[in-house]
């Protein structure tokens, strides 16, 4: 057998395998312990991917690290599309700003698609004589000593926001960081602390009155607060809202990458996948270009490494 059949056997077999995507049982590793809003929506998006690629999605949970245990795992695995990860905006584009990384989240991993978006909510506990945004930005601008508001985190999105809107808003308010979201509701619930940016899970909470609602913080009104004005439109350009995204590790084959994207695509386009993934957590799939998705990883990266840097956060 010449050197030049065996070459073009061996194009023919690599080329077959990438037709043939996926081979194998693909995983999903989710950086969050089972329960939680992006957990459900991969075992959503799992089951009908798996339907549609004729081969087993099985999602994993890698808790640990506030998700640099995932991010290294997807980084580290194999490029050939059968292990992806499930991944928040707050792990590649605030990460970088404060841990010493064991990978590079823009050159190590690959972005697929985006999978879901969702915004925040400006909540105050119901004792805080205000009912509208701009009552509440008055009377923080008066409070003295200055208001305290919870996060779930130095550094956490919580926290930033809010570093944000002090800024843009010209008020004074003082941080205090728990260890997650939950706890840091918890507290705003008690009057522990004044206001907290609440996220899906806190629905509840917000429905039944123990939180008053009154701004999000997303480019657009909330499907499901439609009657909330967004900050923007006090101030404009502000804008913060969280996303979710499907990364593998760098060098996946351009054959996978595709399949893998066109797949993802079929499902979010599903109208079942989007009533189950926006009862379960208030997500809503999020469909963009690969360009439009490598784009808004470059503008968080970039908006955060500023607000990270202006606030001086220091971890706990």
């Amino acid at each position: 057998m010449t050197s030049r059949l065996v070459f073009l056997l061996f194009v023919a077999c690599i080329g077959s395998a990438h037709a043939q995507f996926p081979s194998r049982p693909i995983t999903i590793v989710v950086p969050i312990p089972p329960g939680g809003a992006p957990d459900i929506a991969a075992r959503l998006i799992a089951q009908k991917l798996s339907e549609n690629v004729g081969q087993p999605v099985v999602v994993e949970n890698k808790t640990g690290a506030n998700g640099n245990i995932a991010n290294e795992l997807v980084a580290r695995s194999q490029p050939d599309g059968h292990t992806l990860g499930l991944l928040a905006d707050s792990q590649i584009t605030i990460n970088p700003h404060l841990y010493k990384m064991p990978i590079d989240t823009l050159r190590d991993l690959t972005p697929v698609a985006t999978v879901a978006a969702n915004q925040f909510v400006l909540t105050v506990n119901p004792t805080l004589p205000v009912r509208t945004f701009p009552e509440f930005i008055e009377y923080a601008r008066k409070a003295n000593p200055p208001l305290a508001y919870a996060s779930g985190g130095n550094g956490s999105q919580h926290h930033l926001t809010m570093e944000m809107l002090k800024r843009r808003a010209g008020i004074n308010l003082l941080h205090v960081p728990f260890k997650g979201g939950a706890p840091a509701a918890a507290a705003t619930v008690a009057g522990d602390t004044a206001a907290v940016w609440s996220g899906s899970s806190n629905a509840p909470q917000i429905k039944a009155g123990r939180l008053r609602p009154l701004a999000v913080s997303g480019a657009q009104r909330s499907q499901q607060y439609p009657e909330l004005p967004t900050i923007a439109e006090f101030y404009p350009g502000f804008e913060n809202s969280i996303w979710l995204g499907m990364f593998g590790p760098a060098g996946i084959p351009d054959a996978a990458l595709s399949r893998l994207r066109a797949e993802l695509r079929r499902v979010l386009e599903n109208p079942d996948i989007k009533q189950k993934m926006n009862a379960a957590g208030g997500l809503d799939p999020y469909l963009t270009t690969p360009e439009e998705f490598a784009a808004l990883i470059r503008r968080d990266y970039e908006k955060y490494a500023t607000v990270v840097k202006d606030v001086g956060v220091k971890l706990d």
